[in-house]
């Protein structure tokens, strides 16, 4: 059991800070613990909100009229929203505390303008100012200028070209679509539908955007590449459309659609809709009108009753949109959190989670299959997603399976946990290291394909990820520093840590959630604490403590590196540094005392934490998420953990192994 993993090394830093007592500890332990029992869905799992920019809720509005429902009461609650999340000085941020973003304020501006508000309203003449100030709309990304083409504001000509014809690429080839990241295959294949078809959904003037340009749309030229893939690829896109006029080009096109068609079509099937995300979905829908399928269509009628499953009642009538359902990896954190908070394997409570985690396992292969060869066994991240398991989820859920029993024959609990952790292992890239959704999705060289300024557009190794395996592999017997898929792992993360001894982070905000990740995995597996890259990496996170305690890091991290580690203190990013010094061994020191501290004297009468910035990374640089139960659920991990260690009674020393 991972309770026994802990490791148990030398304390550093003076003692001046008292000493958080035993039972104040407790207390706070068994509050965040009762506020999260008391948070479970009668199903068994747990589901916090999620929330991001107000691009989701442009989407769906520019959904709504592109069905013609343009005056929609959806539309004008959806845009309540948008309007309420105005910046003072124009425009809309990324992130809350964020700058306005040229493309977050294009879209949020156009879905304004398509629900029917005045270009003179005060909010709408900021957007419009701030936008013109950072280029105006000709230099907003593919996404954004994709939406505005299918309303006629932008000439289809003059976008970046997504062929269909795309998905005849064998994937042994140089490309395929197999060599996109997961979630950009399910955005861009809907898309090249939509490229070939090129609709345009005529608007009154009145509703149109082109005052967000600062001249012709389409004429203000991109700027030149900065590469020579970029050149390179460039002059693909230029042959691809004069190739659409060639002879013979036609009836490609036809069975290139056809193609991207089935598809798509065939990854609905086990899934709330196209990759379960909000993007994806969304991109669905627009195609399928396009393919002439009516909402009365029972493709489109399920398509539609997906997005709608993302909708959330707001303040005063709004509406506002999530990207995704968090059911499995909020039930899977809440797990652990509980577990290594004390409540028992057999916990009738916990047993319910368990039992609805065996049920979200994956049967049957998804795209992942084409690059390892296991049988499917993986977890997703949403109610249903069948095609898309990824890392992450599966090495979170294998953890809970061996911390609690569900209500459910051990033997089937036994064989789901080796299923997953056979399917987790096939996962293991090249080099050494974990990504996300696929394996051997790494060729850099496509990031510099015009269309692919989403900065997402492959899914490589990541530290965070690597680490958290790790940390799940010291739960199964065997599996120390000197196995083979381990000591891969490790020198993968050695070369992976930057000069200064952090680890970036691709899924949480940033390098204080990597270094937490990494030390925590090499702890539980087996590495040698006292080495200098461990030491290392504990220094930095020592550096990096506020005044008050706690650690903070802004998404602004992600745009400047002076910004590493700097930013207010959260009690999410505060648990992380905690959880990652004491698996380092400093659960005696000065800086653990005072982080512990920190979590106690924000803790509410409640039990849990309030926090109002956003820890969550969906695209670094493009785009972050605020997750409803992140500052509850690591702060309770990291009280139970300083508890754990500290009250051992053996002397400092290597940590031994279970």
């Amino acid at each position: 059991m991972h309770d026994t993993v802990d490791c148990d090394a030398t304390s550093g830093g003076a003692l001046s800070v008292p000493i958080p007592g035993p039972t104040r500890i407790e207390k706070a332990i068994e509050a965040a613990r009762e506020w999260l029992l008391a948070r479970q869905h009668e199903a068994g799992y747990w589901c916090g909100e999620l929330d991001g920019d107000t691009t989701l809720e442009s989407y769906p509005i520019l959904l709504e009229a592109f069905l013609g429902r343009w005056d929609s009461e959806k539309s004008a609650r959806l845009a309540r929203t948008i309007r309420e999340r105005a910046l003072p000085g124009g425009g809309w941020s990324q992130y809350p505390g964020g700058p306005a973003d040229l493309s977050v304020s294009c879209l949020s501006y156009f879905a304004l303008k398509v629900a029917g508000d005045d270009a003179g309203a005060q909010h709408m003449r900021g957007a419009r100012d701030a936008i013109l100030a950072m280029g105006g709309a000709d230099r907003a990304n593919t996404y954004t200028r994709y939406h505005l083409a299918l309303f006629g504001q932008y000439p289809w000509g003059a976008l970046p070209a997504i062929p269909p014809e795309m998905i005849f690429l064998p994937g042994r080839g140089p490309f395929s679509v197999y060599d996109m990241s997961s979630w950009s295959r399910t955005i861009f294949v809907p898309l090249s539908i939509l490229w070939a078809k090129k609709p345009v959904r005529v608007l009154p003037d009145a509703r149109g955007a082109r005052e967000l340009f600062r001249g012709v749309p389409g004429s203000d030229a991109a700027p030149a590449p900065r590469s020579a893939w970029g050149a390179f690829f460039s002059g693909v896109d230029r042959a691809l459309k004069v190739g659409e006029r060639l002879p013979g080009a036609a009836a490609l096109r036809e069975r290139a659609v056809a193609r991207a068609a089935a598809w798509m079509i065939a990854r609905f099937e086990g899934s709330d809709g196209l990759s379960a995300i909000l993007p994806a979905m969304s991109n669905a829908a627009f195609a399928l009108t396009c393919l002439g399928h009516r909402e009365d269509h029972p493709l489109m009628r399920a398509a539609l009753a997906a997005l709608d499953g993302l909708l959330l009642d707001g303040r005063d009538g709004a509406l506002r949109m999530q990207p995704c359902l968090s059911p499995v990896w909020d039930t899977v954190l809440a797990g652990h959190a509980l577990a290594q908070a004390g409540v028992p394997a057999g916990d009738g409570r916990l047993a319910r989670g368990v039992s609805w985690l065996l049920q979200k396992q994956t049967n049957r292969p998804g795209d992942w299959a084409r690059r390892n060869p296991a049988p499917p066994g993986g977890w997703y991240f949403e109610h249903r997603n069948e095609s898309y398991p990824d890392v992450d989820d599966t090495c979170m859920a294998l953890m809970v399976l061996r911390q609690a029993r569900a209500d459910a024959p051990e033997a089937m609990q036994a064989a789901a946990i080796g299923r997953g952790l056979t399917w987790m292992l096939g996962m293991q890239n090249r080099d050494g290291g974990w990504a996300s959704f696929d394996r051997g999705n790494d060729k850099a060289w496509l990031t510099q394909i015009p269309f692919a300024d989403h900065n997402a557009m492959i899914d490589p190794s990541t530290a965070d990820i690597t680490g958290r395996v790790l940390e799940c592999l010291g739960y199964f017997p065997g599996f120390d520093a000197r196995h083979p898929v381990v000591a891969r792992a490790l020198r993968f993360l050695r070369r992976d840590q930057t000069s200064d001894g952090a680890w970036y982070g691709r899924w949480g905000v940033n390098y204080v959630y990597g270094t937490w990740q990494v030390l925590r995995g090499m702890a539980c597996i087996g590495e040698d604490l006292t080495a200098p890259h461990v030491r290392r990496a504990v220094r930095w996170l020592l550096a990096h403590q506020n005044r008050d305690g706690g650690w903070g890091e802004s998404i602004a991290s992600y745009t400047d590196p002076s910004q590493a580690g700097v930013g207010a203190s959260t009690p999410s990013q505060t648990a992380w540094a905690v959880m990652g010094l004491v698996a380092a061994g400093e659960e005696r020191s000065t800086a653990v005392r005072s982080g512990v501290r920190h979590l106690l004297e924000r803790q509410d009468a409640a039990g849990t934490w309030a926090e109002t910035a956003w820890t969550g990374t969906g695209f670094p640089k493009v785009f972050y998420l605020g997750y409803q139960l992140y500052p509850h659920t690591f702060p309770l991990m990291a009280l139970a953990q300083y508890r754990r260690a500290t009250a051992r009674s053996e002397p400092p020393g290597p940590r031994g192994r279970p």
